[in-house]
């Protein structure tokens, strides 16, 4: 298997967003894992951290139709679907598509929305299909969704469901740039000025390759068992309530080879299970008793650091 193209599309991808968002690679290129994986990015941190600016700059950088969506309270299901209206010059029913009918959706502080609105987006997540007034629609590939939330305890948001935090593929946090890096971008032009003048780098024909050939990246046996050792620490722990989902394990292994391809390999290491696993796995946990946020990232890293690593494999 030739990795070139991998390697190659990460250095553009960088390249083109490090014009906006400085020092933050590592986050950049976990969402072209995401994208890679035609997974869903959850990014939670605080308001002001450069969310929504990089989720704008890397759907600038791979092309395609680009929406974003405010959510608020008062944001219907209605709203991100589309509705059919009644067009008094034809005397028909029109359907008039929503923002969610494009390739890069920008779902912005998805969890100031109500429960009701929230659970309108898995559909399209999962299924990649959206069914109104009875109408199923395919929707077009690429189709990605890019949400930001806010930390549960800032006001005025609504914790979402678990069945919704299983469909997004990874969760990330940003924090903050160190001073340096913040000193560059405080004396720096606007940043819509630097996005607006962003080009597309990657072309849809190269996306297409990179989606259909990741899976050709191998994984020992024992590679494998050592994910697997993890899943199943996650639903014997007594510390969780709830462990990773199959789908987890799915997304884990997928994030995996991606991530070995992205690094100019053809097989999977331990390492790229061990780095990927933090924010594949994480959102997929929910803690025992009254715990906090950062409590299930905490126990995971201890997991992590029990579970023998194998030395031995087999790489070609």
């Amino acid at each position: 298997m030739d990795t070139s193209l991998f390697t190659s599309c990460r250095d553009r991808v960088l390249a083109n967003c490090r014009q906006v968002i400085v020092g933050k690679d590592k986050a950049i290129t976990l969402v072209l894992t995401c994208f890679i994986c035609s997974g869903h990015v959850l990014l939670e941190d605080v308001p002001g951290t450069g969310k929504t600016m990089l989720l704008r700059s890397f759907a600038k950088t791979i092309g395609g139709d680009f929406k974003r969506i405010q959510f608020t309270p008062d944001l219907l299901p209605s709203d991100l679907t589309g509705i059919n209206f009644y067009n008094q010059k034809t005397g028909e029913f029109q359907f008039r598509p929503g923002p969610l009918y494009s390739n890069i959706i920008l779902a912005d502080e998805i969890n100031r929305a109500t429960p009701r609105t929230q659970s309108s987006l898995l559909e399209a997540m999962e299924e990649r299909q959206i069914s109104v007034d009875g109408n199923t629609t395919l929707l077009a590939e690429p189709f990605m969704v890019m949400a930001t939330q806010n930390p549960l305890e800032s006001y005025g948001t609504f914790p979402l469901p678990e069945a919704q935090i299983d469909r997004f593929f990874m969760r990330l946090k940003l924090g903050y740039m160190t001073r340096e890096e913040e000193l560059s971008v405080i004396s720096r032009p606007s940043t819509t000025k630097i996005i607006d003048g962003l080009s597309c780098v990657v072309t849809p024909e190269e996306t297409q390759q990179l989606k259909d050939t990741y899976t050709q990246v191998s994984m020992a046996p024992d590679v494998a068992g050592y994910l697997m050792d993890i899943i199943t620490r996650t639903r014997t722990e007594s510390k969780f309530l709830t462990g990773v989902s199959t789908r987890g394990a799915i997304a884990l292994y997928k994030a995996s080879q991606v991530t070995a391809a992205l690094q100019g390999r053809d097989y999977v290491l331990p390492e790229d299970i061990r780095s990927m696993a933090p924010h594949v796995l994480c959102h997929r946990i929910a803690g025992a008793g009254p715990s906090r946020g950062g409590d299930s990232e905490a126990y995971l890293e201890k997991l992590l650091n029990e579970i023998p690593v194998p030395l031995e494999y087999i790489g070609k």
